[in-house]
Protein backbone atom coordinates (compact mmCIF):
# COMPACT_ATOMS: atom_id res chain seq x y z
CA UNK A 1 0.00 0.00 0.00
CA UNK A 2 1.35 3.37 -0.98
CA UNK A 3 1.63 5.72 2.21
CA UNK A 4 1.73 9.19 1.22
CA UNK A 5 3.48 11.58 3.24
CA UNK A 6 1.98 15.31 4.06
CA UNK A 7 4.99 17.74 4.42
CA UNK A 8 4.74 21.13 5.18
CA UNK A 9 6.45 24.50 3.39
CA UNK A 10 9.75 25.43 2.11
CA UNK A 11 10.85 25.88 5.42
CA UNK A 12 12.15 22.11 5.80
CA UNK A 13 15.30 21.72 4.61
CA UNK A 14 16.01 18.32 3.07
CA UNK A 15 19.94 17.34 3.68
CA UNK A 16 21.44 16.03 0.86
CA UNK A 17 21.35 12.27 3.00
CA UNK A 18 17.89 12.01 2.20
CA UNK A 19 18.55 11.17 -1.15
CA UNK A 20 20.46 8.28 -0.82
CA UNK A 21 17.96 6.88 1.72
CA UNK A 22 15.52 7.11 -0.77
CA UNK A 23 16.76 3.70 -2.79
CA UNK A 24 17.49 2.13 0.62
CA UNK A 25 14.35 2.71 1.48
CA UNK A 26 12.74 1.25 -1.17
CA UNK A 27 15.26 -1.61 -0.81
CA UNK A 28 14.19 -2.50 2.51
CA UNK A 29 10.03 -2.35 1.24
CA UNK A 30 11.12 -4.94 -1.27
CA UNK A 31 12.50 -7.63 0.90
CA UNK A 32 10.12 -7.16 3.64
CA UNK A 33 6.83 -7.45 0.95
CA UNK A 34 9.15 -10.92 -0.27
CA UNK A 35 9.24 -12.05 2.76
CA UNK A 36 5.95 -11.56 2.90
CA UNK A 37 4.78 -13.84 0.02
CA UNK A 38 7.13 -16.13 0.63
CA UNK A 39 5.36 -16.39 4.38
CA UNK A 40 2.11 -16.44 2.48
CA UNK A 41 3.10 -19.14 -0.17
CA UNK A 42 4.17 -21.33 2.90
CA UNK A 43 1.54 -21.07 4.68
CA UNK A 44 -1.19 -21.51 1.82
CA UNK A 45 0.96 -24.93 1.46
CA UNK A 46 0.91 -26.11 4.88
CA UNK A 47 -2.88 -24.95 4.52
CA UNK A 48 -3.02 -28.08 1.59
CA UNK A 49 -1.73 -30.63 4.07
CA UNK A 50 -4.22 -30.15 6.63
CA UNK A 51 -7.13 -32.42 4.86
CA UNK A 52 -4.04 -35.12 5.32
CA UNK A 53 -3.06 -34.06 9.18
CA UNK A 54 -7.35 -34.30 10.38
CA UNK A 55 -7.93 -37.46 9.43
CA UNK A 56 -10.51 -39.43 9.64
CA UNK A 57 -12.24 -36.45 8.65
CA UNK A 58 -13.27 -36.30 4.90
CA UNK A 59 -11.81 -33.00 2.61
CA UNK A 60 -15.38 -31.65 2.79
CA UNK A 61 -15.60 -31.99 7.00
CA UNK A 62 -12.37 -30.36 6.67
CA UNK A 63 -13.34 -27.49 4.54
CA UNK A 64 -17.05 -26.87 6.49
CA UNK A 65 -14.30 -26.74 10.09
CA UNK A 66 -11.96 -24.10 8.24
CA UNK A 67 -14.63 -22.31 6.73
CA UNK A 68 -15.88 -21.61 10.36
CA UNK A 69 -12.49 -21.14 11.77
CA UNK A 70 -11.30 -18.76 9.11
CA UNK A 71 -14.92 -16.54 9.69
CA UNK A 72 -13.67 -15.65 13.26
CA UNK A 73 -9.97 -15.70 12.37
CA UNK A 74 -10.88 -12.46 10.13
CA UNK A 75 -13.26 -11.12 12.46
CA UNK A 76 -9.74 -11.18 14.58
CA UNK A 77 -7.74 -9.52 12.02
CA UNK A 78 -10.26 -6.65 11.22
CA UNK A 79 -10.40 -6.21 15.03
CA UNK A 80 -6.41 -5.86 15.06
CA UNK A 81 -6.40 -3.89 12.04
CA UNK A 82 -8.85 -1.97 13.07
CA UNK A 83 -11.21 -1.89 9.75
CA UNK A 84 -14.59 -2.73 11.09
CA UNK A 85 -15.41 1.37 10.69
CA UNK A 86 -14.07 0.94 7.14
CA UNK A 87 -16.18 -2.43 6.43
CA UNK A 88 -19.05 -0.58 7.73
CA UNK A 89 -19.01 2.59 5.23
CA UNK A 90 -18.47 0.35 2.72
CA UNK A 91 -21.71 -2.41 3.66
CA UNK A 92 -23.73 0.58 4.03
CA UNK A 93 -22.71 2.38 0.66
CA UNK A 94 -24.06 -0.79 -1.36
CA UNK A 95 -27.26 -0.38 -3.18
CA UNK A 96 -29.62 -3.66 -3.91
CA UNK A 97 -28.11 -4.08 -6.80
CA UNK A 98 -24.61 -3.71 -5.94
CA UNK A 99 -25.40 -6.55 -3.11
CA UNK A 100 -26.33 -8.94 -5.90
CA UNK A 101 -23.44 -8.38 -7.88
CA UNK A 102 -21.30 -8.66 -4.77
CA UNK A 103 -23.12 -11.88 -3.88
CA UNK A 104 -22.73 -13.54 -7.18
CA UNK A 105 -19.53 -15.13 -7.14
CA UNK A 106 -19.13 -16.25 -3.52
CA UNK A 107 -20.16 -19.85 -4.60
CA UNK A 108 -17.29 -19.81 -7.20
CA UNK A 109 -15.00 -18.91 -3.98
CA UNK A 110 -16.86 -21.46 -2.05
CA UNK A 111 -16.19 -24.00 -4.34
CA UNK A 112 -12.61 -23.10 -4.89
CA UNK A 113 -11.60 -23.83 -0.96
CA UNK A 114 -13.76 -26.71 -0.81
CA UNK A 115 -11.93 -28.21 -3.79
CA UNK A 116 -8.37 -27.11 -1.92
CA UNK A 117 -9.30 -29.09 0.82
CA UNK A 118 -11.16 -31.96 -0.47
CA UNK A 119 -8.19 -32.54 -3.53
CA UNK A 120 -5.01 -33.80 -1.08
CA UNK A 121 -6.88 -36.50 -0.04
CA UNK A 122 -8.83 -37.60 -3.08
CA UNK A 123 -6.63 -37.97 -5.87
CA UNK A 124 -6.42 -34.32 -7.53
CA UNK A 125 -3.72 -32.68 -5.39
CA UNK A 126 -2.01 -32.52 -8.47
CA UNK A 127 -4.72 -31.75 -10.97
CA UNK A 128 -5.47 -28.86 -8.67
CA UNK A 129 -1.62 -27.86 -8.76
CA UNK A 130 -1.80 -27.63 -12.56
CA UNK A 131 -5.26 -25.46 -12.28
CA UNK A 132 -3.36 -23.14 -9.94
CA UNK A 133 -0.07 -23.42 -12.21
CA UNK A 134 -2.82 -22.01 -15.48
CA UNK A 135 -4.58 -19.92 -13.28
CA UNK A 136 -2.18 -16.82 -13.76
CA UNK A 137 -1.98 -17.52 -17.01
CA UNK A 138 -5.74 -17.35 -17.66
CA UNK A 139 -5.59 -14.08 -15.93
CA UNK A 140 -3.78 -12.71 -17.78
CA UNK A 141 -6.00 -13.87 -20.72
CA UNK A 142 -8.70 -12.04 -19.28
CA UNK A 143 -7.05 -8.66 -18.55
CA UNK A 144 -7.09 -9.12 -22.11
CA UNK A 145 -10.01 -10.09 -23.39
CA UNK A 146 -12.15 -8.65 -20.73
CA UNK A 147 -10.24 -5.61 -19.55
CA UNK A 148 -8.78 -4.87 -23.36
CA UNK A 149 -5.35 -4.72 -21.68
CA UNK A 150 -2.55 -5.21 -23.91
CA UNK A 151 -0.19 -8.15 -24.33
CA UNK A 152 3.57 -8.19 -25.92
CA UNK A 153 5.05 -11.28 -27.77
CA UNK A 154 6.17 -12.66 -24.38
CA UNK A 155 2.75 -13.06 -22.46
CA UNK A 156 0.99 -14.34 -25.82
CA UNK A 157 4.07 -16.89 -26.38
CA UNK A 158 3.41 -17.92 -22.97
CA UNK A 159 -0.60 -18.57 -23.15
CA UNK A 160 -0.09 -20.26 -26.29
CA UNK A 161 3.15 -23.27 -24.69
CA UNK A 162 0.52 -23.36 -21.70
CA UNK A 163 -2.25 -23.77 -23.66
CA UNK A 164 -0.61 -26.45 -25.96
CA UNK A 165 0.74 -27.89 -22.44
CA UNK A 166 -3.61 -28.89 -21.83
CA UNK A 167 -4.13 -29.81 -25.32
CA UNK A 168 -1.67 -32.61 -24.85
CA UNK A 169 -2.88 -33.61 -22.19
CA UNK A 170 -6.26 -33.75 -23.43
CA UNK A 171 -4.96 -35.64 -26.95
CA UNK A 172 -3.11 -37.85 -25.05
CA UNK A 173 -5.00 -38.71 -22.15
CA UNK A 174 -8.41 -38.15 -23.97
CA UNK A 175 -9.45 -35.58 -21.26
CA UNK A 176 -8.74 -32.93 -18.46
CA UNK A 177 -8.95 -33.26 -15.33
CA UNK A 178 -12.18 -31.40 -14.05
CA UNK A 179 -10.13 -30.02 -11.25
CA UNK A 180 -7.45 -28.51 -13.24
CA UNK A 181 -10.35 -27.18 -15.46
CA UNK A 182 -12.57 -25.60 -12.57
CA UNK A 183 -9.71 -23.86 -10.58
CA UNK A 184 -8.18 -22.41 -13.97
CA UNK A 185 -11.45 -21.08 -15.66
CA UNK A 186 -13.67 -20.48 -12.80
CA UNK A 187 -11.25 -18.56 -10.32
CA UNK A 188 -10.43 -15.79 -12.97
CA UNK A 189 -14.59 -14.82 -12.93
CA UNK A 190 -14.02 -14.56 -9.59
CA UNK A 191 -11.26 -12.31 -9.59
CA UNK A 192 -12.44 -10.36 -12.45
CA UNK A 193 -15.70 -9.80 -10.99
CA UNK A 194 -14.27 -8.85 -7.79
CA UNK A 195 -12.04 -5.98 -9.77
CA UNK A 196 -14.83 -4.88 -12.07
CA UNK A 197 -16.83 -3.85 -9.08
CA UNK A 198 -14.01 -2.48 -7.42
CA UNK A 199 -14.09 -4.04 -4.09
CA UNK A 200 -11.16 -4.25 -1.72
CA UNK A 201 -9.94 -7.56 -1.01
CA UNK A 202 -10.30 -7.56 2.59
CA UNK A 203 -14.15 -6.52 2.40
CA UNK A 204 -15.14 -9.08 -0.04
CA UNK A 205 -13.54 -11.99 1.32
CA UNK A 206 -15.53 -11.00 4.64
CA UNK A 207 -18.81 -10.92 3.11
CA UNK A 208 -18.35 -14.34 1.12
CA UNK A 209 -17.00 -15.66 4.30
CA UNK A 210 -20.01 -13.98 6.22
CA UNK A 211 -22.10 -15.77 3.56
CA UNK A 212 -20.07 -19.88 3.49
CA UNK A 213 -18.95 -19.86 6.96
CA UNK A 214 -23.34 -19.90 8.34
CA UNK A 215 -24.18 -22.91 5.73
CA UNK A 216 -21.46 -24.52 6.69
CA UNK A 217 -21.85 -24.33 10.43
CA UNK A 218 -25.31 -25.56 9.69
CA UNK A 219 -24.05 -28.69 7.96
CA UNK A 220 -21.31 -29.48 10.72
CA UNK A 221 -24.36 -29.06 13.32
CA UNK A 222 -26.26 -31.71 11.36
CA UNK A 223 -23.44 -34.24 10.56
CA UNK A 224 -22.68 -34.21 14.14
CA UNK A 225 -20.03 -37.21 13.55
CA UNK A 226 -17.42 -34.54 12.95
CA UNK A 227 -18.08 -32.45 16.09
CA UNK A 228 -17.65 -35.28 17.95
CA UNK A 229 -14.41 -36.30 16.74
CA UNK A 230 -12.94 -32.42 17.21
CA UNK A 231 -14.04 -32.12 20.51
CA UNK A 232 -13.58 -35.62 21.90
CA UNK A 233 -9.50 -34.86 21.13
CA UNK A 234 -7.38 -31.89 22.11
CA UNK A 235 -5.08 -32.28 19.14
CA UNK A 236 -7.69 -32.29 16.80
CA UNK A 237 -9.13 -29.38 18.65
CA UNK A 238 -5.70 -27.41 18.28
CA UNK A 239 -5.37 -28.30 15.09
CA UNK A 240 -8.66 -26.87 13.73
CA UNK A 241 -7.74 -23.58 15.78
CA UNK A 242 -4.65 -23.78 13.74
CA UNK A 243 -6.37 -24.25 10.67
CA UNK A 244 -8.63 -20.70 10.98
CA UNK A 245 -5.26 -18.77 12.65
CA UNK A 246 -2.92 -20.11 9.54
CA UNK A 247 -6.15 -19.25 6.81
CA UNK A 248 -6.48 -15.63 8.72
CA UNK A 249 -2.42 -15.12 8.77
CA UNK A 250 -2.16 -16.39 5.41
CA UNK A 251 -4.57 -14.02 3.68
CA UNK A 252 -3.17 -11.00 5.90
CA UNK A 253 0.47 -11.94 4.70
CA UNK A 254 -0.59 -12.32 0.90
CA UNK A 255 -2.39 -9.12 0.86
CA UNK A 256 -0.21 -7.25 2.99
CA UNK A 257 2.43 -8.72 0.42
CA UNK A 258 0.47 -7.48 -2.60
CA UNK A 259 0.41 -3.62 -1.61
CA UNK A 260 3.42 -3.20 -0.64
CA UNK A 261 5.47 -4.93 -4.04
CA UNK A 262 5.03 -3.94 -7.46
CA UNK A 263 2.63 -5.87 -9.53
CA UNK A 264 5.51 -7.77 -11.71
CA UNK A 265 7.00 -9.17 -8.42
CA UNK A 266 4.42 -10.41 -6.78
CA UNK A 267 2.73 -11.78 -9.60
CA UNK A 268 6.08 -13.57 -9.75
CA UNK A 269 6.21 -14.84 -6.19
CA UNK A 270 2.19 -15.89 -6.48
CA UNK A 271 4.21 -19.15 -9.08
CA UNK A 272 5.70 -20.27 -5.98
CA UNK A 273 2.03 -21.64 -4.16
CA UNK A 274 1.57 -23.90 -7.39
CA UNK A 275 5.14 -24.94 -6.96
CA UNK A 276 4.80 -25.65 -3.31
CA UNK A 277 1.60 -27.86 -4.18
CA UNK A 278 2.81 -29.92 -6.94
CA UNK A 279 6.18 -30.72 -4.86
CA UNK A 280 3.77 -32.06 -1.54
CA UNK A 281 1.33 -33.71 -4.18
CA UNK A 282 4.19 -36.04 -5.30
CA UNK A 283 6.73 -36.04 -1.94
CA UNK A 284 4.22 -36.14 1.01
CA UNK A 285 0.63 -36.91 -0.60
CA UNK A 286 2.66 -39.67 -2.70
CA UNK A 287 0.23 -39.07 -5.74
CA UNK A 288 1.41 -41.01 -8.77
CA UNK A 289 2.88 -38.81 -12.20
CA UNK A 290 2.41 -40.78 -14.98
CA UNK A 291 4.38 -39.35 -18.44
CA UNK A 292 1.37 -37.69 -20.09
CA UNK A 293 1.10 -35.41 -17.04
CA UNK A 294 5.01 -34.58 -17.08
CA UNK A 295 4.95 -33.80 -20.81
CA UNK A 296 1.86 -31.43 -19.93
CA UNK A 297 3.09 -29.85 -17.40
CA UNK A 298 6.55 -29.22 -18.51
CA UNK A 299 4.68 -27.11 -21.68
CA UNK A 300 3.17 -25.43 -18.96
CA UNK A 301 5.94 -24.62 -16.55
CA UNK A 302 7.70 -23.18 -20.10
CA UNK A 303 4.69 -20.80 -20.12
CA UNK A 304 5.00 -20.33 -16.40
CA UNK A 305 9.07 -19.35 -16.82
CA UNK A 306 8.07 -17.06 -19.97
CA UNK A 307 5.66 -15.04 -17.59
CA UNK A 308 8.55 -14.63 -14.96
CA UNK A 309 10.62 -13.64 -17.81
CA UNK A 310 8.51 -11.23 -18.81
CA UNK A 311 8.47 -9.80 -15.51
CA UNK A 312 11.44 -9.54 -14.71
CA UNK A 313 11.65 -7.26 -18.34
CA UNK A 314 8.73 -5.23 -16.68
CA UNK A 315 10.34 -4.76 -13.27
CA UNK A 316 13.64 -3.74 -15.04
CA UNK A 317 11.81 -1.48 -17.63
CA UNK A 318 10.33 0.46 -14.63
CA UNK A 319 13.09 0.50 -12.49
CA UNK A 320 15.38 2.28 -15.02
CA UNK A 321 12.18 4.61 -15.68
CA UNK A 322 12.27 6.11 -12.42
CA UNK A 323 15.80 6.19 -11.93
CA UNK A 324 15.63 8.36 -15.76
CA UNK A 325 12.79 10.47 -13.52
Amino acid sequence: MSVSSVLSPSSIVVPPKATTSQPATAAKKLRFGVVLALISNVLFGVLYLYSHWLAPLSGTQVFLWRMVAMWFGLVGLLAMTQSFGQLKAFLMGLNKQQWVLLLLPTPILASQLWLFMWAPINGQAVNTAMGYFLFPLMMVLMGCVVFKETLNRLQWAAIIVAAAGVGLQFWLAGSVSWATAWVCLTYPIYYGLRRWQGVPALMGLFVDLSVIAPIALGFLLWQNTSISIVTGSMTMGLLVIGLGMISALAMQTNLKASQVLPMNTFGMLSYLEPALMFLLSIFVLHEAVNGTMIASFALIWIGVLLMIVNAIRASKKSHSTAICD
